[in-house]
């Protein structure tokens, strides 16, 4: 039984990222035996399920009924095996997670001793970058956004709303002055980021009467990195928008200042993302609750 639903895993995985090479890698197994294994399924159910190709790996017909019946299957396992996991001790594997650099130095780091504490037997792989990863090719179990998410055909959890801050360095401040108003800007310079290189410029965004509005400024440095914002603002090259997460420790050192308090933009949505499943496994289900719990009462400083 535990072969056969491993096979399935593998099949999956595989059907996922559309290569035995990168299935195997992403499950610790080499690409023979991942290979040899769904060959063996195969064998065992009487079709073929997959298209092989020198470049792509493809579902059939018959390995796309396949796949989404395995996908079932696999999620009432799961539930099965929950039904008997009442204790923290028991819930057990690994959790793939990907979250930006900011959030996973300011909130999950500092506290994730507490969680593996609690659930000593959960492994976690963490990823921290501002790319947007593709949560299902790459295998992530969930990915924790900040800001707007599209209709990925994903399930979204929205955890919070991060409060934003106006901030440039005290040398910033000393050779342009402090902005008392929008009109003040035109004579400022922003850190501008960008996704990707070669975009159109960002803006200064700020709330007004309960609307959303946008101011043009010229700026000195284009980043794409939530690092060297950060990074250009402390080193007094502009003005720049951030969460208070990441900007907390410096506002309190006084390394950045808060600036136009009047004009802050909206705060950002914080999200969880994960495939759709009619279950969700424990494990992930510890974890959300937990990390809500500690990104809220991280927040409570804020409000």
């Amino acid at each position: 039984m535990q072969d056969k639903l491993q096979a399935l895993q593998m099949f999956i995985r595989v059907a996922q990222l559309g290569s035995f090479t990168r299935a195997g890698a992403s499950l610790g197994l080499s690409k023979t035996h991942v290979s040899n294994v769904v060959q063996q399924l195969e064998q065992h159910l009487g079709c073929r399920l997959l298209h092989r190709t020198t470049r792509r790996v493809s579902l059939t017909q018959d390995g796309q009924l396949c796949y989404d019946r395995s996908l079932l299957l696999l999620d009432e396992y799961q539930e099965l095996e929950n039904l008997f996991q009442q204790q923290s001790s028991q819930v057990s594997g690994v959790l793939r997670l990907d979250m930006s650099t900011g959030m996973a130095r300011h909130i999950l780091m500092p506290q994730l001793p507490d969680f593996m504490q609690q659930y000593p037997n959960i492994r976690l792989e963490v990823s921290s970058t501002d790319r947007k990863v593709d949560l299902v090719a790459e295998g992530f179990d969930c990915v924790i956004r900040v800001g707007s998410v599209g209709d990925e055909g994903l399930v979204a959890r929205k955890l919070a709303q991060l409060p934003m801050r106006n901030l440039a360095s005290p040398a910033y401040i000393s050779r342009f002055g402090m902005p008392q108003n929008l009109a003040d800007l035109a004579q400022h310079q922003l850190v501008h980021y960008v996704s990707v290189l070669g975009q159109h410029n960002s803006y200064f965004e700020y709330t007004e009467h309960g609307q959303e509005k946008t101011l043009s400024m010229p700026g000195m440095v284009t980043v794409n990195n939530a690092d060297a914002y950060t990074a250009a603002c402390l080193a007094g090259l502009g003005i720049i928008q951030a969460p208070v997460i990441g900007a907390a420790a410096y506002l309190q050192s006084g390394a950045l200042l808060d600036i136009l308090p009047q004009y802050r933009c909206a705060p950002m949505p914080v999200w969880l993302l994960y495939p759709h499943r009619r279950h969700v496994s424990r494990r992930l289900q510890a974890f959300i609750q937990w990390f809500e719990q500690q990104l809220q009462q991280y927040l409570q400083a804020f409000q």
